[in-house]
C-alpha cells in the first residue's frame, strides 16, 4: 500500500515512557494586549507562529483573507485574526498552543460545513486543515485512512476507485472530520452503521499539542468519545475508516405529487421496517430545480422526494423502486444504476457554498401518523428550491452497535430529521428561519429527546446534553482528561 510521507509523532506520556519534545516558546515579540473572554493576556506576533509552522499564515490585510474566512453557511460573517492552512500534525500542534498561551478562541475547520459557523470566528484562530487531504487506500485489508481536511467526494473518490465505499454524507463537499465525529448519517447507515462506526484509528493533537494514537486499543477512552461527541476533546489530523464493497448502487430522485405525500410517508416507514439492510435513502419535501428530467412546466413546484439507494444486484433494486412507484404516480425521475459516488454528491450543485443556511434536527424512535401529518402540512411549505427537509432511516446495522459502545447517544432512534433552511438572499432570512422553527415545533411533540449534533443550529448549543443523550456525563469525564480548559469550546460544546 502506497502511504505519502507523514510528520514525525510524538508518543502519548499517558501510554508510553516517552515524553514529547517541550513546545518552542510563544512567548517573545509581545506587542499587544489582547482581552479575552474576561481576562488580559499578551499576545505574540503572529510571525512568531509563521516562523513555527510549515502551512501558511494568512492575516486581515492578506490578498487571500476574504476567501479564506469564508465558510459554508453564508449567514456566517466572522473575521479571525489568523487563518493557518496547516499541512500535518506538528502545525496543528502548533497553532493549538499558540492559541492556548494567548488566550484565543480557536476554530478547527475540515470542510468547513458547520451550520453554526464553528470553523471560524471574530478574533479567532483557525485551524484550517484543508490542505490535508491525502487518502490512502488498502483493498486488501478493505481500510482507508485520510486526512483531517479530507471532503466525502475527494475520499469517495479514492475508494471508490477500488470499488469500495464507508458511509458518508450526503452533500459530497462535506469534510469527513465533521461528519464522523458527529456520528455520520448517510445513505448507507443501515447497512453498516455510522461513519463512526467505521472508524477504526483516528491521529488526534489534544488540548496541549500532544500528537496521540486513539484506537481500541490506545487511548480507547478518547477514542470511544471522538465516535459521536463532536469535535470536544481534540484535532484529528488523520481517520483510518473501514470499507465495504460498494461501487454500483441502484437509485436517484423520484417525485411524487404533494396529494400523495401521505401515502408516500407511510409507505417508506413500512420499508424501512422491512427492507433488507442493502436499501438506504429518505423521503423529503422539495421544490422541483430545473433538471432535465423534470417536465418544464413543473419546475418550481413542490413535491415529495424519494430517493432510494441500494446496494445489493440490480434485479433486487428494480424490484424494490418498482415497489415504491407502486404508491403513487411518479412525476418525475432519474433513477438506474449509477456509481456510489455520483448519488453521493447529487446535491453539489443545487447547494453551493455561501447560500444562508438554518437547521433544526430531531430524532424519532417511531414514524407515526400524527407525525406524518405535521410533515406533511410544514414541508409543503418549503419556502425555495434550496430549503428541504430530509429524513433519514438510522436502524439497521446502527442499532447493532450497544448504546453505550460509542458516544454516539441515540441508539435508540430509528429516524433523524434535518429541516434544512437553505437560501440565498440575505433579506429572506427572518421568513426562511421562520419556516425552519415552526417546522421543528410542530415535530417536536412527536419526537425523542435531543437530535443530531451535525444536524444543530447556532443556537441549539444549550441542547447539548440531550443531543448527545445518555452519554454525556461520561463524555464530561473524557473532556475533563483531555481538554479540561475547554480549549475546543467552538463546537457543539461539553463542558469539562
Amino acid at each position: 500500500m502506497a502511504r505519502s510521507d507523514h510528520p514525525r509523532r510524538r508518543r502519548d506520556p499517558r501510554t508510553s515512557g516517552h515524553v514529547p519534545r517541550p513546545a518552542p516558546s510563544l512567548a517573545s515579540s509581545v506587542i499587544e494586549h489582547w482581552e479575552p473572554r474576561g481576562g488580559t493576556v499578551t499576545t505574540q506576533l503572529p510571525g512568531t507562529l509563521a516562523d513555527r509552522i510549515r502551512g501558511q499564515v494568512i492575516r486581515p490585510g492578506d490578498d487571500d483573507y476574504e476567501q479564506a474566512r469564508r465558510v459554508y453557511n453564508g449567514m456566517i460573517d466572522a473575521h479571525p485574526d489568523l487563518v493557518v492552512r496547516c499541512t500535518g500534525p506538528d502545525d496543528v500542534a502548533a497553532v493549538l498552543r499558540y492559541a492556548a498561551e494567548n488566550g484565543r478562541d480557536l476554530a478547527v475547520r475540515g470542510g468547513g460545513h458547520s451550520v453554526p459557523g464553528f470553523g471560524t470566528g471574530d478574533g479567532a484562530v483557525v485551524a484550517d486543515l484543508s490542505l490535508m487531504q491525502a487518502v490512502d487506500v488498502d483493498p486488501a485489508s478493505r481500510t482507508a485512512t485520510a486526512g483531517g481536511g479530507t471532503t466525502w467526494g475527494r475520499f469517495n473518490d479514492a475508494t471508490g476507485a477500488s470499488g469500495l465505499a464507508t458511509t458518508g454524507g450526503i452533500i459530497s463537499t462535506t469534510g469527513i472530520g465533521g461528519l464522523t465525529l458527529g456520528g455520520g448519517i448517510g445513505y448507507l447507515c443501515r447497512g453498516y452503521g455510522l461513519s463512526c462506526d467505521n472508524l477504526l484509528a483516528a491521529e488526534v493533537v489534544t488540548a496541549d499539542g500532544t500528537v496521540v494514537t486513539a484506537d481500541e486499543n490506545d487511548n480507547s477512552d478518547l477514542f470511544w468519545a471522538l465516535r459521536g461527541g463532536g469535535g470536544n476533546f481534540g484535532v484529528v489530523t488523520r481517520f483510518t475508516y473501514r470499507l465495504h464493497p460498494v461501487e454500483t448502487i441502484y437509485g436517484g430522485p423520484m417525485f411524487f405529487e404533494l396529494s400523495d405525500a401521505t401515502a408516500v410517508f407511510q409507505m417508506f416507514r413500512e420499508l424501512v421496517r422491512e427492507a433488507p439492510r442493502e436499501f438506504g435513502g429518505f423521503p423529503a419535501f422539495q421544490m422541483a430545480p430545473p433538471l432535465p428530467f423534470v417536465p418544464e412546466d413543473r419546475v418550481g413546484d413542490t413535491f415529495v422526494l424519494v430517493v432510494p439507494c441500494w446496494t445489493g444486484s440490480q434485479a433486487e433494486g428494480e424490484r424494490l423502486v418498482d415497489r415504491i412507484r407502486q404508491v403513487a404516480p411518479v412525476v418525475a425521475e432519474h433513477v438506474g444504476p449509477m456509481p456510489y459516488a455520483a448519488l453521493n454528491s447529487a446535491f453539489d450543485p443545487l447547494l453551493p457554498p455561501g447560500l444562508q443556511n438554518y437547521w433544526k434536527a430531531a430524532y424519532a424512535t417511531e414514524l407515526t401518523d400524527e407525525a406524518i401529518a405535521a410533515h406533511v402540512e410544514h414541508g409543503s411549505r418549503v419556502p425555495n428550491t434550496q430549503s428541504t427537509m430530509h429524513l433519514y432511516p438510522i436502524n439497521g446495522a446502527v442499532h447493532d452497535v450497544a448504546p453505550d459502545a460509542t458516544a454516539f447517544g441515540h441508539r435508540d432512534a430509528t429516524w433523524a430529521a434535518n429541516i434544512a433552511g437553505f437560501w440565498p438572499d440575505p433579506a429572506d432570512n427572518e421568513a426562511n428561519t421562520q419556516w425552519v422553527r415552526d417546522y421543528y415545533a410542530a415535530i417536536t411533540p412527536h419526537s425523542a429527546a435531543g437530535g443530531y449534533t451535525n444536524f444543530a443550529s447556532g443556537d441549539d448549543g444549550h441542547k447539548a446534553p440531550e443531543n448527545y443523550g445518555a452519554n454525556y456525563e461520561r463524555l464530561r469525564a473524557v473532556k475533563r482528561t483531555y481538554d479540561p480548559g475547554n480549549l475546543f469550546h467552538l463546537n457543539q460544546n461539553i463542558r469539562p
